[in-house]
Protein backbone atom coordinates (compact mmCIF):
# COMPACT_ATOMS: atom_id res chain seq x y z
CA UNK A 1 0.00 0.00 0.00
CA UNK A 2 0.95 3.63 -0.64
CA UNK A 3 3.33 5.04 2.21
CA UNK A 4 1.57 7.64 5.03
CA UNK A 5 4.35 10.39 5.96
CA UNK A 6 3.88 13.03 8.60
CA UNK A 7 2.79 15.52 6.03
CA UNK A 8 0.03 15.39 4.11
CA UNK A 9 1.67 13.32 1.14
CA UNK A 10 -1.60 11.33 -0.36
CA UNK A 11 -5.27 11.71 0.84
CA UNK A 12 -7.43 8.47 1.86
CA UNK A 13 -8.81 9.48 -1.75
CA UNK A 14 -5.83 7.72 -3.47
CA UNK A 15 -5.38 4.86 -1.02
CA UNK A 16 -9.07 3.44 -1.95
CA UNK A 17 -8.17 2.24 -5.62
CA UNK A 18 -5.63 0.45 -3.92
CA UNK A 19 -7.08 -1.03 -1.04
CA UNK A 20 -10.30 -1.83 -3.91
CA UNK A 21 -7.14 -3.81 -6.27
CA UNK A 22 -6.27 -5.86 -2.69
CA UNK A 23 -10.01 -7.16 -2.65
CA UNK A 24 -10.37 -7.67 -5.81
CA UNK A 25 -7.31 -10.01 -6.32
CA UNK A 26 -8.31 -11.58 -3.86
CA UNK A 27 -12.04 -12.31 -4.90
CA UNK A 28 -13.71 -10.33 -2.04
CA UNK A 29 -16.13 -7.65 -2.64
CA UNK A 30 -14.80 -4.65 -3.67
CA UNK A 31 -17.28 -2.67 -2.45
CA UNK A 32 -15.62 -3.33 0.76
CA UNK A 33 -12.79 -1.43 0.61
CA UNK A 34 -14.35 1.70 1.08
CA UNK A 35 -15.71 0.35 4.40
CA UNK A 36 -11.87 -0.44 5.61
CA UNK A 37 -10.73 3.02 4.15
CA UNK A 38 -13.83 4.83 6.16
CA UNK A 39 -13.26 2.91 9.09
CA UNK A 40 -9.08 3.44 9.05
CA UNK A 41 -9.41 7.49 8.16
CA UNK A 42 -13.22 8.66 8.32
CA UNK A 43 -15.70 9.55 5.42
CA UNK A 44 -13.81 12.09 4.20
CA UNK A 45 -11.71 10.82 1.67
CA UNK A 46 -9.72 14.09 1.24
CA UNK A 47 -8.56 13.92 4.46
CA UNK A 48 -4.54 13.35 4.50
CA UNK A 49 -3.40 10.25 5.43
CA UNK A 50 -1.16 9.86 8.92
CA UNK A 51 1.08 6.81 10.14
CA UNK A 52 -1.10 5.68 12.45
CA UNK A 53 -4.22 5.82 10.47
CA UNK A 54 -2.29 3.76 7.51
CA UNK A 55 -1.14 1.45 10.41
CA UNK A 56 -4.77 0.98 11.13
CA UNK A 57 -5.86 0.60 7.83
CA UNK A 58 -3.33 -1.59 6.77
CA UNK A 59 -4.25 -4.51 9.96
CA UNK A 60 -7.87 -4.27 9.22
CA UNK A 61 -6.80 -4.96 5.33
CA UNK A 62 -4.79 -7.85 5.96
CA UNK A 63 -7.28 -8.95 8.68
CA UNK A 64 -9.97 -9.25 6.16
CA UNK A 65 -7.89 -10.73 3.09
CA UNK A 66 -6.85 -13.19 5.97
CA UNK A 67 -11.13 -14.19 5.80
CA UNK A 68 -12.10 -12.36 8.94
CA UNK A 69 -15.63 -11.35 8.42
CA UNK A 70 -15.64 -7.68 7.64
CA UNK A 71 -18.44 -7.03 10.29
CA UNK A 72 -15.78 -8.55 12.44
CA UNK A 73 -12.93 -6.30 11.04
CA UNK A 74 -14.66 -3.10 11.74
CA UNK A 75 -15.91 -4.23 15.35
CA UNK A 76 -19.07 -3.00 14.92
CA UNK A 77 -22.33 -3.33 12.37
CA UNK A 78 -25.68 -1.44 11.67
CA UNK A 79 -28.90 -3.02 12.36
CA UNK A 80 -31.93 -1.51 12.21
CA UNK A 81 -31.88 1.89 14.28
CA UNK A 82 -28.34 0.57 15.85
CA UNK A 83 -24.89 0.23 15.79
CA UNK A 84 -23.67 -2.74 17.22
CA UNK A 85 -20.43 -3.64 18.57
CA UNK A 86 -19.73 -7.69 17.24
CA UNK A 87 -17.00 -9.66 17.32
CA UNK A 88 -16.35 -13.59 17.41
CA UNK A 89 -18.10 -14.28 20.36
CA UNK A 90 -21.53 -13.31 18.73
CA UNK A 91 -23.20 -13.57 15.75
CA UNK A 92 -23.59 -11.12 12.97
CA UNK A 93 -26.05 -9.47 12.67
CA UNK A 94 -27.69 -10.36 9.74
CA UNK A 95 -31.06 -8.94 7.13
CA UNK A 96 -32.35 -11.82 7.88
CA UNK A 97 -33.05 -11.03 12.12
CA UNK A 98 -34.07 -7.42 11.26
CA UNK A 99 -37.58 -9.00 9.12
CA UNK A 100 -37.84 -11.25 12.52
CA UNK A 101 -37.84 -7.89 14.56
CA UNK A 102 -39.99 -6.37 12.36
CA UNK A 103 -42.45 -8.91 12.85
CA UNK A 104 -42.11 -8.81 16.44
CA UNK A 105 -42.97 -4.94 16.88
CA UNK A 106 -46.00 -5.71 14.49
CA UNK A 107 -47.14 -8.20 17.27
CA UNK A 108 -45.94 -5.80 20.02
CA UNK A 109 -48.21 -3.22 18.86
CA UNK A 110 -51.10 -5.70 18.68
CA UNK A 111 -50.66 -6.52 21.99
CA UNK A 112 -50.37 -2.86 23.21
CA UNK A 113 -53.59 -2.06 21.39
CA UNK A 114 -55.79 -0.45 23.84
CA UNK A 115 -53.52 -0.70 26.51
CA UNK A 116 -51.19 1.32 28.98
CA UNK A 117 -48.42 0.41 30.90
CA UNK A 118 -45.33 -1.81 29.89
CA UNK A 119 -45.26 -4.67 27.73
CA UNK A 120 -42.80 -7.44 28.82
CA UNK A 121 -40.82 -8.60 26.19
CA UNK A 122 -38.18 -11.70 26.38
CA UNK A 123 -35.27 -12.23 24.11
CA UNK A 124 -33.74 -15.68 24.84
CA UNK A 125 -30.50 -16.22 23.38
CA UNK A 126 -30.17 -12.77 22.65
CA UNK A 127 -25.87 -12.93 21.35
CA UNK A 128 -25.14 -9.08 20.58
CA UNK A 129 -28.49 -7.83 21.41
CA UNK A 130 -29.56 -7.30 18.62
CA UNK A 131 -32.87 -8.15 18.71
CA UNK A 132 -34.14 -7.24 22.81
CA UNK A 133 -32.00 -3.71 22.38
CA UNK A 134 -33.90 -2.87 19.19
CA UNK A 135 -37.27 -3.62 21.08
CA UNK A 136 -36.43 -1.49 23.75
CA UNK A 137 -34.90 1.17 21.36
CA UNK A 138 -38.48 1.24 19.19
CA UNK A 139 -40.91 0.75 21.76
CA UNK A 140 -40.95 3.15 24.69
CA UNK A 141 -43.26 0.99 26.52
CA UNK A 142 -41.32 -2.40 26.16
CA UNK A 143 -39.43 -3.80 29.10
CA UNK A 144 -37.36 -6.40 28.17
CA UNK A 145 -35.21 -9.28 29.27
CA UNK A 146 -32.24 -10.35 27.40
CA UNK A 147 -30.84 -13.68 28.07
CA UNK A 148 -28.08 -16.31 27.25
CA UNK A 149 -26.21 -18.83 28.68
CA UNK A 150 -22.71 -17.25 26.99
CA UNK A 151 -21.17 -15.14 29.47
CA UNK A 152 -18.97 -13.56 26.76
CA UNK A 153 -22.14 -12.91 24.31
CA UNK A 154 -23.71 -11.76 27.50
CA UNK A 155 -20.32 -9.17 27.76
CA UNK A 156 -20.99 -8.25 24.40
CA UNK A 157 -24.58 -7.41 24.52
CA UNK A 158 -23.65 -5.02 27.99
CA UNK A 159 -21.35 -2.90 25.70
CA UNK A 160 -24.07 -2.50 23.35
CA UNK A 161 -26.85 -1.70 26.01
CA UNK A 162 -24.47 0.65 27.60
CA UNK A 163 -24.55 2.96 24.50
CA UNK A 164 -28.43 2.52 23.99
CA UNK A 165 -29.12 5.89 26.33
CA UNK A 166 -32.19 5.80 28.15
CA UNK A 167 -33.88 2.62 26.81
CA UNK A 168 -31.63 0.84 28.49
CA UNK A 169 -32.82 1.49 31.74
CA UNK A 170 -36.15 -0.95 30.48
CA UNK A 171 -33.43 -3.67 29.81
CA UNK A 172 -32.46 -6.48 32.19
CA UNK A 173 -29.41 -8.65 31.08
CA UNK A 174 -29.54 -12.29 32.75
CA UNK A 175 -27.55 -15.41 32.67
CA UNK A 176 -28.78 -19.00 32.00
CA UNK A 177 -30.89 -21.30 28.87
CA UNK A 178 -33.13 -20.45 27.07
CA UNK A 179 -36.60 -20.62 29.85
CA UNK A 180 -34.11 -21.51 33.04
CA UNK A 181 -32.86 -18.28 32.95
CA UNK A 182 -35.95 -15.88 33.19
CA UNK A 183 -37.69 -15.12 36.77
CA UNK A 184 -40.42 -17.43 38.00
CA UNK A 185 -42.64 -13.84 38.43
CA UNK A 186 -42.95 -13.71 34.26
CA UNK A 187 -44.06 -17.40 34.28
CA UNK A 188 -47.26 -17.14 32.28
CA UNK A 189 -46.85 -13.12 32.36
CA UNK A 190 -44.91 -12.20 29.06
CA UNK A 191 -46.12 -10.91 26.13
CA UNK A 192 -43.61 -11.40 23.32
CA UNK A 193 -41.25 -14.08 23.59
CA UNK A 194 -38.66 -13.93 20.29
CA UNK A 195 -35.81 -15.58 19.55
CA UNK A 196 -33.24 -16.30 16.89
CA UNK A 197 -31.73 -19.47 18.02
CA UNK A 198 -29.34 -22.34 16.50
CA UNK A 199 -31.16 -23.21 14.06
CA UNK A 200 -28.44 -24.94 11.72
CA UNK A 201 -27.90 -28.77 11.54
CA UNK A 202 -25.13 -30.90 12.52
CA UNK A 203 -22.81 -31.41 8.72
CA UNK A 204 -24.93 -28.74 7.29
CA UNK A 205 -22.41 -26.76 4.85
CA UNK A 206 -21.80 -23.50 5.87
CA UNK A 207 -19.60 -20.70 3.92
CA UNK A 208 -16.17 -20.74 5.28
CA UNK A 209 -16.75 -17.06 6.83
CA UNK A 210 -19.28 -18.35 9.03
CA UNK A 211 -17.68 -21.98 9.92
CA UNK A 212 -14.43 -20.57 11.02
CA UNK A 213 -15.32 -17.31 12.74
CA UNK A 214 -18.68 -17.35 14.16
CA UNK A 215 -19.56 -19.18 17.45
CA UNK A 216 -20.82 -22.69 16.93
CA UNK A 217 -22.58 -23.11 19.84
CA UNK A 218 -25.13 -20.40 18.36
CA UNK A 219 -24.97 -21.83 14.79
CA UNK A 220 -25.62 -25.91 15.13
CA UNK A 221 -28.06 -26.63 18.36
CA UNK A 222 -27.46 -30.52 17.37
CA UNK A 223 -28.42 -32.81 14.81
CA UNK A 224 -31.36 -32.46 13.68
CA UNK A 225 -30.99 -28.27 13.83
CA UNK A 226 -34.27 -28.04 15.43
CA UNK A 227 -33.68 -28.73 19.01
CA UNK A 228 -33.95 -25.42 20.28
CA UNK A 229 -36.72 -24.69 18.21
CA UNK A 230 -38.75 -27.33 19.53
CA UNK A 231 -37.78 -26.59 22.92
CA UNK A 232 -38.89 -22.95 22.40
CA UNK A 233 -41.78 -24.20 21.06
CA UNK A 234 -43.26 -26.55 23.78
CA UNK A 235 -42.24 -24.30 26.28
CA UNK A 236 -44.38 -20.61 25.08
CA UNK A 237 -47.42 -21.52 26.92
CA UNK A 238 -46.08 -21.59 29.89
CA UNK A 239 -44.37 -18.48 29.91
CA UNK A 240 -46.63 -16.56 27.54
CA UNK A 241 -50.00 -14.44 28.77
CA UNK A 242 -53.00 -14.88 27.13
CA UNK A 243 -52.71 -13.60 23.43
CA UNK A 244 -48.97 -12.81 23.75
CA UNK A 245 -47.15 -14.02 20.99
CA UNK A 246 -43.84 -16.34 20.33
CA UNK A 247 -41.62 -15.17 17.58
CA UNK A 248 -38.78 -17.41 16.34
CA UNK A 249 -36.31 -16.84 13.86
CA UNK A 250 -36.30 -20.17 11.53
CA UNK A 251 -34.57 -21.93 8.51
CA UNK A 252 -37.73 -22.04 5.61
CA UNK A 253 -36.87 -26.03 5.43
CA UNK A 254 -38.48 -25.77 9.01
CA UNK A 255 -41.34 -23.76 8.62
CA UNK A 256 -43.82 -26.63 8.47
CA UNK A 257 -42.59 -28.87 10.77
CA UNK A 258 -42.61 -25.78 13.38
CA UNK A 259 -46.14 -24.49 12.28
CA UNK A 260 -47.61 -27.89 13.20
CA UNK A 261 -45.53 -28.43 16.56
CA UNK A 262 -46.42 -25.01 17.45
CA UNK A 263 -50.70 -25.35 16.34
CA UNK A 264 -50.35 -29.20 18.47
CA UNK A 265 -48.85 -27.93 21.79
CA UNK A 266 -51.81 -25.54 21.95
CA UNK A 267 -50.82 -22.09 20.23
CA UNK A 268 -53.13 -20.56 17.44
CA UNK A 269 -53.01 -18.67 14.51
CA UNK A 270 -49.59 -19.94 13.75
CA UNK A 271 -48.12 -18.75 10.91
CA UNK A 272 -44.52 -18.09 8.90
CA UNK A 273 -44.00 -14.83 8.05
CA UNK A 274 -40.97 -13.95 4.92
CA UNK A 275 -37.68 -12.05 5.62
CA UNK A 276 -36.89 -9.05 3.13
CA UNK A 277 -36.33 -11.77 0.08
CA UNK A 278 -39.73 -13.08 0.70
CA UNK A 279 -38.33 -16.53 2.21
CA UNK A 280 -40.06 -18.05 4.91
CA UNK A 281 -38.47 -16.90 8.11
CA UNK A 282 -40.00 -15.88 11.43
CA UNK A 283 -42.75 -18.68 13.07
CA UNK A 284 -45.51 -16.52 14.53
CA UNK A 285 -48.01 -18.19 16.61
CA UNK A 286 -49.82 -16.61 19.80
CA UNK A 287 -51.62 -17.58 22.41
CA UNK A 288 -54.78 -18.23 22.95
CA UNK A 289 -56.81 -14.50 24.53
Amino acid sequence: MAEAGDADTIAWREVLPETIARMDEAGLSTAEARWIVEEAGGIDLDEPVTRRCMARHDDLLRRRLAGEPLQYVLGHWSFRALDLMVDPRVLIPRPETEAVVGHALDEFDRVARGRSGEIRVADLGTGSGAIGLSMAAERATARVVCTDCSLDALAVARANLSGLGRPARRVTLVEGSWFDALPDGLRGRLDLLVSNPPYVGAGEHLPPEVADWEPHAALVPGTGGTEDLDLLVDGATTWLAPGGALVLELDPRQADRLVERASVGGLVEVEVRPDLTGRDRALVARMPA
